[in-house]
This record gives C-alpha cells, structure tokens and sequence, in this order.
C-alpha cells in the first residue's frame, strides 16, 4: 500500500505542478506535450538570471570569450548584466520512458539468464547450501524467520558479495533468486515479509567496496585525482547499511547488540579499515586497476568456483545451467509492467518542474540560513539517486562541468551517487519479480537509509576535500 500511495503522490504532484506552470508561468506552453511525447534531447525552457549569480566556472568563460553564445553550458547573453539559460529536458516524456522499461527489461534477459544459470548449477552443486552454512550464525539473528541453512541464506551472500565489489549486473539476479527463495517462506504471497524487507533495505543501502563506474566517469572527465571519492564512498555506503540495519531491526524488534552480530559489524569494519589502508598506499592508476582487476575478477572467480564444484559433485553442468536460465528468462519478462509503472511516474516528477521547484527552495533556505551552498550544487545528483540511475549520472556530470571536476560541489556529486542507491528501480523490479504489491515499510526505511549516507557523504567531503 505504501508503494500504491507513493506512486500516486508522484503523479498527482506532477501533474498540479505542471498545471500551475503552464497557467502561470510564461513560455511553458510546450510543456503537457512534452511531458508526454519529449525526448531528453529536447530544449523547452529557458529563464534570465543575474550575471553574478552563475557558477564561477561559468560565469568567467563568459567573461574570457566575450562570446553572446556559449554552446557547452547552453549560455545565451541576453544583456549587460543577464544571461538566458537553456535548459534541457531531463528526462523523456511518458512514451518514450516507456519504450525505456521494456529496452531495460530486455537487456536484463541475457545478464539475468547467465547468473541464474550459474545459480543453478552452484544449488544443485550444494553450493548454496555451504554459503548458507557459514552465514547461518549471523543472518540467524536477523533474519529469525528463516529456517537454518535455508538457501535464500546462500542467495543473499551473493547478491551482498556482488554489492561489495560493485558488480550491479551480478547483483540483481542473485537478489532476485533470493526475494524468490524467501518467496517460498511467505505466507501471504502480495504481502512483504520481515525476512524480504531486511533484505531489501540492506540491499538498497548498497554497501560498495568498489565504486568502479564513477571512477570511470570521473576518468572520462579527466579528473586530477579521479580516485579521490574511493574511501568517502565506502565510507558513506557503510554508514547507510547499518542505518538500514538499524531501521528495520527497530521496527522488526530484533536485538542488535547480540554477540554474533556485533563480532560480524566489527569484522566488516576490520576489512574496510584495512582496505582504505591499502588503497591509501596506491597512486590513482594503482586505485584504478585494483577496482577494476578486484571486480571483474570476482565474477571470473564466482564461475570457476561453482564449476569446480559440480565437477566435483558430479552434477549435469549444462542441464542444470540451462533450467536456470530459463527462470532469468521468464523473470525479466515479468517486472516490465512494474517498471513501467514506477519510470512512467518518476519521468512525470522529474519533467513538470517539481523538482526544480524543490532545488530552487532548498538553495534559497541554504542562503537565507548563511550555509554553504556548494552542498546544494552537487544535491541534485543526491535526490534523483532514489529516482534514477541514470539521471543521477547524468546530474553528476553535469554538476562537474558546472563547477569543476575537481572542485568541493563536483566531487561531493560523486560521493553522493555512490552513497544511495536507486531505491524505486529496486523497489520495482525486485518485489515486481514475486508480485508483492504490499511493500509495507521498505520505502521509507530505504529512504531514511540514504538520508544517512548522503548526511555521511557530506561529512567526508568536508574531511577529504575541504
């Protein structure tokens, strides 16, 4: 039901938000259309502001070029003092967000059917059962509902594991594998359960030891130090999970100070701890092949694990490898309609102007407050996170074009992709493949869990950046 009152909310603010747009401010007369039919390639709306209230960066290229156009900031000098900006649409109208659900869905197929065929090899193998044995003790205690050694246990491991080292491709089938695993333990099938909401939100904290992709983005931005938001990404990551942790064992009244669960915080936090050490004493190409060479080798990893084990169990490799890519199959298919659903909705926020009506107030109370408005630059990337993984790419980049790859607002916009994790993707795919429609609390436990990762973020780039 909460996900049912989420999903309408952000359509009906949208659209009211639209209307009092294209009845009281001028030049949005192409806005309905473009909400519907627009691409994100479009240009709709333009608005004057005062010379000194630009980006630095912005406002002296100006200055320099004396030019009255400046394409790559989308510039137009309009007087002495008065520059019209041209903003572009940020995200496609609703046909074409949908056409973006299927293509989505359909590129999961071939990463889905390949995990949940190795799945299916390493369960048939035993595999999973032997992960389940070894967290058992831990996850025993929060997740008390799951019966011991059961194979959501070995499940869960992988998704977390793929988490980790920031293999997202990897990760939802195997969380996928186990919101169906624990599927089997649930009583009311539409229904979320205590052991699929503890899931959920540890997953959705996203807990990532390697943040590869933005520091690949940042080398494509040809960022100095481009590895600079490794250890305040692990950092705020860490943070939120165990606030998701906390959230939800508060609600679920499970007791976290238990002897097992605090050796297995302090355990984690021994191997971060020596991580940050250990890349702290590498260069950036150093950071950069170890990230990359880390991740990617687990994958390779994973296969050679699970094959050397149904070599050795005697399994039909292919047999097995097949019957589960069949299921990755058929999961795929069956989250469009929730993904169709929940992008429509976010396309329709993001595109009437709601959300830069909520940026404009926040930067205004920054300033009325006397705070420190490079916070509110790099915010965006923060708030579309939850939204939209792409958007909050394209935000970061944005804001390091804006202000400087480099500078205190383009690398906080790093830390902040890194710090959440796209809460309403993974609301809807993951409890779209059980066909949950009662989410009951994972939405805002989800939510509070990025808010103490970005408050997190913003605190190691005050450390790490100044």
């Amino acid at each position: 039901m909460a996900l049912s009152r989420i999903w309408t909310a952000f359509i009906l603010i949208a659209l009211l938000t639209a209307t009092g747009r294209f009845i009281f401010q001028p030049g949005s007369q192409q806005l309905f259309s473009s909400m519907v039919t627009g691409k994100n390639t479009d240009t709709i709306t333009a608005r004057s502001v005062d010379s000194a209230s630009l980006p630095i960066a912005v406002h002296s290229q100006l200055q320099v070029q004396k030019l009255a156009v400046w394409d790559k900031e989308k510039v137009y000098k309009a007087g002495d003092n008065e520059y019209r900006i041209f903003k572009l649409l940020p995200a496609n109208g609703i046909f074409e967000t949908t056409k973006d659900a299927v293509t989505l869905c359909i590129g999961l197929i071939g990463i889905m059917a390949l995990f949940m065929g190795f799945m299916s090899i390493a369960e048939r193998a035993g595999g999973i059962r032997f992960l389940s044995r070894i967290i058992g003790p831990f996850f025993s205690k929060i997740f008390p509902e799951v019966p011991k050694n059961h194979p959501s246990m070995g499940h869960m491991v992988m998704n977390f594991s793929a988490n980790l080292m920031g293999l997202d491709n990897a990760a939802t089938p195997f969380g996928i594998k186990a919101m169906e695993s624990l599927q089997e333990l649930n009583p009311v099938k539409e229904k979320a359960t205590n052991a699929q909401l503890m899931f959920l939100c540890l997953h959705a904290s996203g807990l990532t030891l390697v943040p590869t992709v933005i520091i690949a983005d940042r080398v494509a931005m040809k960022a100095a130090q481009p590895t600079s938001i490794f250890i305040p990404c692990m950092i705020a990551t860490f943070v939120a999970t165990i606030a998701a942790m906390a959230i939800v064992s508060v609600k679920q009244r499970i007791r976290l100070f238990q002897p097992v669960i605090l050796m297995w915080v302090m355990g984690i936090t021994a191997v971060i701890t020596a991580l940050i050490l250990y890349i702290k004493t590498l260069d950036a190409k150093g950071v950069q092949l170890f990230s990359t060479t880390l991740s990617n080798g687990i994958i390779l990893l994973i296969f050679l694990l699970i094959l050397l084990g149904a070599i050795y169990k005697k399994t039909d490799i292919f047999d097995a490898f097949i019957e589960g890519a069949k299921g990755g199959f058929e999961t795929a298919i069956r989250i469009i309609p929730y993904l169709v659903g929940l992008l429509v909705a976010i396309s329709l926020l993001r595109n009437s102007g709601a959300f830069e009506f909520v940026m404009d107030g926040i930067k205004s109370l920054f300033v009325m407050l006397n705070g420190d408005t490079r916070i509110v630059d790099a915010l965006p990337t923060s708030i579309l996170k939850p939204l939209s993984g792409s958007g909050a790419r394209a935000m970061m980049i944005d804001t390091m074009n804006a202000h400087g790859t480099d500078s205190f607002a383009g690398n906080l916009a790093s830390v902040f992709r890194g710090s959440a994790d796209t809460t309403f993707y993974i609301v809807a795919v993951y409890f779209g493949a059980v066909s949950i429609k009662n989410t009951r609390y994972a939405v805002p436990a989800m939510l509070l869990a990025d808010l103490a990762g970005i408050i997190t973020g913003v605190a190691m780039a005050y450390i790490f950046f100044g």
